[in-house]
């Protein structure tokens, strides 16, 4: 008998009888940490690479790359944003790609050099070869690669979707620009077309026809520091590349009183997605506390609304007990996969009425997996999955 086996339950037991709350919901990995990489590739970008991989990770696993802010750090990102939470949850491996202040005084990743943001070529290149080194080390899934970052580090999110669509399943860009915007959308709205914008992205890899990233799009309406008229153009340029109307297929809202329209495939599926944080200023939002969907802590650009890690997770299709793993990019599907679980989509006051969840103290919860989903009104909407008698989960964006 290994005595060390017993030491969290036993730490536990002294907390609650010490009468301090232990949150479901703290990091299942306690002796996992932010590790540097010495060693990744040849690194053309001149970056530094850090990971969080939880202890006994398995192979197969997805893997994140989240994409600190300027001023930033990969420590920052790691400390605040929420993804070490999710990464033991889930069960996926996270990469924190850093800039040095010797590239840009500012510490921000460089969206707008020509040079790092092609296929092949400088800082683009360098995370490129982050995530080929955890493949291989940590045995993540090839398949089910996801990029995410805030403001420099958003805008280089778009970067690696477009400069490497055959390598990411999707992204998510916080407070960030379209691709090869230059410095100037920063600061103004520009008067290009949505074919206009997809073609800056078809650009960065001619003959590629697809299938393209799931792209979600974050941004606060109140945002001074990158104009949210970035988001809408973000918009543009991904519906244009995928093929579809800029006018949404679904609507709904989320905690934080943030507001998403949909834009489905073929199939059904949210192939962009953008939500906007209604009053939100310039940063990653984040909700801390120790519900599964909330997390961070805020600081300088991380700022109290919504979780959006847990939403960019959930979007990904992490969150479940069976994660979906997405399509080969070799072969795009032709009709949706089978779901044999029922899904609901509807207000929080319709799921109460249905049966599907209760209210309390004017909030909402699902039934069964007691999940929140906000306050209880017409006006929220969600997707709830049945998993068993009278047991529901958010499935916003994957039903």
């Amino acid at each position: 008998m290994n005595p060390r086996r017993y030491w969290p339950l036993l730490l536990a037991v002294v907390l609650a009888v010490a009468g301090i709350a232990v949150s479901p919901f703290a990091p299942a990995n306690a002796a996992a940490t932010l590790t540097q990489v010495g060693s990744f590739g040849s690194n053309p970008g001149a970056l530094r690479m850090h990971a969080y991989v939880p202890d006994a990770l398995p192979a197969g696993r997805p893997l994140i790359v989240a994409l600190h802010g300027c001023t930033q750090s990969a420590a920052d990102y790691y400390h605040r944003s929420g993804w070490p939470k999710y990464a033991d949850l889930y069960r996926a491996a996270v990469v924190f790609p850093e800039q040095t202040s010797a590239n840009n005084s500012l510490s921000c990743f460089n969206w707008f050099t020509a040079g790092d943001i092609g296929r092949g070529q400088g800082e683009a290149l360098s995370i490129k070869q982050m995530v080929d080194h955890a493949t291989r080390t940590y045995g993540s899934d090839p398949r089910r690669v996801y990029v995410t970052g805030l403001s420099a580090g958003g805008a280089m999110t778009a970067v690696m979707l477009a400069a490497y669509p055959d390598v990411f399943a999707a992204g998510a860009v916080v407070a960030g620009l379209p691709y090869n915007c230059g410095t100037v959308c920063q600061y103004q709205a520009q008067s290009k077309t949505p074919a206009q914008w997809g073609a800056l992205v078809r650009a960065a890899n001619p003959g590629y026809t697809g299938p393209w990233p799931r792209v979600g799009i974050w941004h606060g309406t109140s945002d001074t520091t990158v104009v949210p008229a970035n988001a809408t153009e973000l918009r543009d340029q991904w519906t244009n590349v995928w093929g579809l109307p800029q006018t949404a297929s679904a609507t709904g809202t989320l905690p934080g009183s943030t507001r998403v329209e949909h834009h489905h495939d073929s199939t059904g599926r949210p192939a962009v997605s953008l939500y906007r944080v209604q009053g939100m200023a310039h940063g990653t939002p984040v909700a801390p506390g120790s519900a599964e969907n909330q997390c961070g802590t805020t600081g300088p650009y991380f700022l109290n609304s919504i979780c959006s890690s847990y939403y960019i997770a959930q979007a990904w299709g992490l969150t479940g007990s069976s994660p979906s793993t997405p399509p080969s990019p070799s072969t795009p599907p032709s009709s949706p996969p089978p779901s044999p679980q029922p899904c609901f989509t509807a207000s929080n006051y319709a799921h109460t009425t249905a049966g599907r969840a209760r209210q309390s103290g004017g909030y909402t919860y699902a039934n069964g997996s007691d999940q929140p989903m906000g306050l209880w009104n017409t006006f929220t909407i969600h997707t709830l999955k049945q998993t068993g008698p009278n047991h529901y989960v958010l499935a916003d964006g994957q039903c």
